[in-house]
């Protein structure tokens, strides 16, 4: 009966954030919506090699579908400040939508070409460069208190990777059955469950800043603001390396099933899903956790372990040893970037969120356009093994060099605690009284 109610409270707690009703509701029409995302993913990778058989042109579409969100993010991130972040996530769905559906036409008339690939993965670029920061940005609006903030932000990452071992297992189905039309049309119907999430929100008006909006001034504050606080400054490199780096491995994936595991659409499914469990995993430990203290350490094992795992993964020839290192690989990666995510929101000022996350945006998502068409001519030039495994030693040499400056980080990070009154709580809930005479680590 006792380990009963302890397996309750811990489920209980691992689910908090759901107590928010608007919170709750986005949690349900986006579970939904990102299986179908992941869909459409799986199938533009695999259609744009069934189209090209290159890798330079897996890198090519994979830049044009990102570098959007690089130049735009910043931009973004001064507009979301001011903005309703709740509007502009509508906006961003419904146009989500259109391009989907549209994806969804041409494959099925039998007139896509690469062309149409780029321009609409491109579009889609330029709805994430809003998206992603107001998605960000918008989770403290949802959640009304600020202890539940980190597990609102696990749980979203969990239910991304849920997403991710869904959507690309069915998909290794129905493309091997139906074709990618039928996949990018569940995708762009698959919408209609998030819009309807938003619709149904009861949504507080937050005040924004009166006057005009001086978009280079704004950034330039903005600017200022992480070079000053060094712990955002350190997370935010950290993240651009790594994803620069490590992160693009996802665009050779249909070279590792095709040609060095000599399977076809299953295969590619069975890796994606096997990286969605071990992200799943990773960002369901998270959200167990009781409060933020040694995210900074967390930061530094989880990458260790992707790095890890991206040199295990390029050096694997069979099936059997390159599951488990996607699994491995998968749980590191997501670990790191949701970590990271929790630390920046739990650090960041409330008047700068907006901009801050869009530098979360171009640093994670932003580089990855970069590392995306350097993967490709590399994996073209040297193989994608040797270009994975490449990828995997440069990413453990960023965590090295972050690790180092850890002490750092914690002596910065620990009066922003203070002040904003996370510290005290956790000191009387679960640390000993030394805790206060001691650093803590972030």
């Amino acid at each position: 009966m006792v380990e009963t109610k302890r397996r309750d409270s811990t489920v209980a707690h691992m689910a908090r954030a759901l107590r928010h009703r608007n919170y709750r509701l986005f949690f349900a029409g986006q579970s939904i919506s990102l299986i179908g995302t992941w869909l459409t993913r799986v199938a533009m990778s695999w259609l744009t090699y069934k189209l090209t058989h290159s890798a330079v042109m897996l890198g090519i579409v994979g830049f044009a579908a990102q570098l959007p969100t690089f130049l735009l993010a910043p931009i973004a991130g001064v507009l979301i400040d001011r903005w309703s972040r709740h509007r502009v996530l509508l906006v961003t769905q419904v146009l989500a939508m259109v391009q989907s559906a549209l994806l969804a036409v041409f494959a099925l008339t039998e007139t896509v070409t690469v062309w149409h690939l780029l321009v609409l993965g491109a579009f889609q670029g330029f709805i994430n460069a809003f998206d992603t920061p107001a998605r960000q940005a918008f989770v403290v609006e949802m959640v009304d208190t600020r202890e539940d903030l980190p597990n609102a932000i696990a749980l979203n990452s969990s239910m991304v990777n849920s997403a991710r071992l869904i959507g690309p297992s069915l998909a290794g189905v129905l493309l091997s059955t139906v074709g990618e039309g039928v996949c990018f049309v569940i995708d762009a119907a698959s919408y209609a469950a998030v819009i309807a999430s938003l619709l149904a929100m009861r949504v507080v008006s937050t005040p924004r800043r009166a006057g005009a909006i001086d978009v280079l001034g704004e950034l330039r504050d903005g600017l200022a603001y992480v070079n000053r606080v060094m712990p955002i400054r350190m997370i935010l490199t950290q993240l651009a390396i790594v994803s620069f780096t490590g992160v693009p491995y996802m665009v050779l994936l249909p070279i590792f099933a095709s040609e060095v595991l000599h399977g076809g659409p299953h295969t590619l499914g069975m890796l994606t899903a096997a990286s969605g469990v071990g992200a799943l995993s990773g960002v369901l430990w998270l959200a167990s956790r009781r409060g933020v203290l040694g995210l900074g350490r967390v930061i530094v094992i989880a990458g260790t372990i992707f790095g890890a795992g991206l040199i295990a993964f390029g050096l694997s020839r069979t099936l059997y040893f390159s599951i488990p290192m996607m699994i491995v690989t998968g749980m590191g990666m997501m670990v790191q970037m949701a970590a990271s995510n929790t630390l920046l929101q739990t650090i960041v000022d409330d008047d700068k969120r907006g901009r801050v996350m869009s530098f979360y945006t171009m640093a994670f998502f932003g580089m990855m356009p970069l590392g995306s068409l350097v993967g490709g001519l590399l994996g073209a030039r040297i193989g994608a093994p040797a270009t994975v495994v490449g990828g995997g030693v440069i990413t453990l040499i960023a965590v090295a060099s972050f690790a180092r400056k850890l002490p750092e980080l914690r002596r910065e990070t620990r009066p922003i605690y203070v002040k904003r009154g996370i510290l005290p709580e956790i000191a009387v809930g679960v640390a000993t009284a030394s805790d206060a005479m001691n650093a803590p680590e972030d």
